[in-house]
């Protein structure tokens, strides 16, 4: 089931949120706000998490605080992979968390940390068992990225790829698994006492869904973050597929990620892109909840999530205004694996 939603994915990392088109980070700011009004209309309990800031970066969280995003949250999610990006120790991880708290005044979730096997898979080995030494007991949630590996013929989602070098094949090195589902040596030391969770990201009719979900009943894992594409709302039968990502989920603890601009909503044909109305982005965040969050629901779809918002009239409108001011039908890519640098 549901048990918080999660606003974007990194932005203030640029493979995330072109923040060349939101100086600033103010419509950011105020799309949050709105998101979150939204989503509270439907269910005002839902935990409402700020999207994991990358790096932790205080003076992005600083930033936002300073626009009173804090008050329209209940917690803060920070990412780090230290031993792959990141420009700090991997022994900073408890202060890391700790500035990010002070800075906020809110819990503060960790919904991405990882070490890739890129070399070496006893080095990504020591990183799991290091960095869940570090934190356990200093954080709500650890959500592990990732229970795979990036498949080889799969694009890593980085506008920066020219910049890393031979770094950027650390992207696809991340999972416990490989790609094809055999286990590394990291593998063997994941809990299975529920204490660490998983950061999974599901594309498009994902041929790992359900492999995934057998892995993580097995290992009897109760947290799990993935995402629910904005731009992938706009594909055929994208409640079909959503919908069936949901109930398969049904077991776990889900974070719910909202993300990824529909092209022909942003400012530039772009997922990354901060939408032209944020008006838009509340309402697929509260169509989002009303369907598989809403209070006391006990099944995976709400039965009756028509009754507020429809997914289908929102293509339709939208379809409507493009075509009155000649603009070209959304695109129909379904960004993969959203990652941390």
């Amino acid at each position: 089931m549901i048990e918080a939603v999660v606003v974007w994915n990194e932005p203030n990392n640029l493979s995330h949120w072109n923040f060349h088109l939101d100086p600033g980070w103010q419509q950011f700011a105020a799309m949050v706000k709105e998101g979150a009004a939204a989503m509270r209309s439907v269910n005002p309990v839902l935990p409402i998490v700020l999207g994991g800031v990358s790096s932790g970066d205080p003076d992005w969280l600083r930033l936002q605080a300073g626009y009173g995003v804090m008050e329209h949250v209940d917690a803060v999610a920070i990412h780090g992979f230290p031993l792959d990006w990141n420009h700090w120790q991997l022994t900073e991880w408890p202060e890391k968390i700790r500035e990010a708290e002070q800075v906020t005044g809110r819990p503060v979730w960790v919904t991405e940390v990882g070490c890739s096997s890129f070399g070496l898979e006893e080095v990504a080995q020591m990183g799991f068992r290091r960095t869940i030494d570090l934190l356990r007991g200093r954080t709500p949630r650890i959500h592990w990225y990732s229970l795979y590996d990036l498949p080889p013929s799969w694009p890593a989602e980085t506008r920066h790829k020219e910049a890393e070098g031979s770094s950027y094949y650390r992207h696809y090195y991340l999972g416990l698994l490989r790609h094809d589902g055999t286990p590394k040596l990291a593998a063997a030391d994941f809990p299975t006492d529920g204490s660490v969770g998983l950061c999974q990201w599901f594309h498009w009719q994902d041929h790992r869904l359900d492999d995934a979900v057998a892995w993580m009943r097995e290992h009897e894992v109760q947290n799990l973050r993935t995402g629910l594409s904005w731009a992938d709302a706009y594909r055929p039968d994208a409640e079909a597929w959503f919908d069936h990502v949901f109930t398969q989920l049904w077991p776990f603890q889900v974070a719910m990620t909202l993300c990824f601009t529909p092209g022909h909503l942003g400012k530039e044909d772009h997922h990354t892109s901060p939408p032209l109305d944020n008006a838009d982005f509340a309402e697929f965040a509260a169509w989002a909840v009303e369907r598989y969050a809403s209070p006391g629901q006990t099944v995976p779809v709400n039965p009756n999530s028509r009754s507020l918002y429809d997914l289908s009239q929102m293509r339709r409108r939208h379809a409507e205004l493009n075509a009155q001011h000649q603009v070209t039908s959304p695109a129909q890519v379904s960004k993969e694996e959203v990652l941390a640098v």
